[in-house]
């Protein structure tokens, strides 16, 4: 095979590998922006269908574990608002009295 020879054949194999549809190729100005719809689509299909089978994976938690988690919480969260408030008025105190404000 002699050298132009070979590298027709390159060139007929990029030509092939870049367009395989056997029509006339779309300029790669057109096909960007017009691809750019059914690819999102498909990206977001497949998104949302690993998201449900990693849903499936979920170990979720009985009704029994979330309310006594949630009273948990409840509980906590009541604590230190009070302790924090007790805390706000000592403070207003200590240093009204050490600046001798009021």
């Amino acid at each position: 095979m002699s050298e132009g020879s070979k590298q027709m054949a390159v060139a007929e194999a990029r030509k092939m590998d870049n367009h395989e549809g056997g029509g006339p190729a779309t300029p790669s100005w057109v096909s960007g922006p017009m691809g750019w719809g059914p690819q999102k689509f498909r990206e977001l299909k497949t998104f949302f269908s690993e998201v449900r089978s990693e849903l499936k994976k979920v170990t979720w938690p009985s009704k029994e574990e979330v309310y006594s988690t949630t009273i948990v919480v409840i509980a906590t969260t009541f604590f230190f608002g009070f302790y924090l408030y007790g805390l706000d008025l000592l403070m207003t105190e200590l240093f009204t009295k050490a600046l001798g404000t009021r």
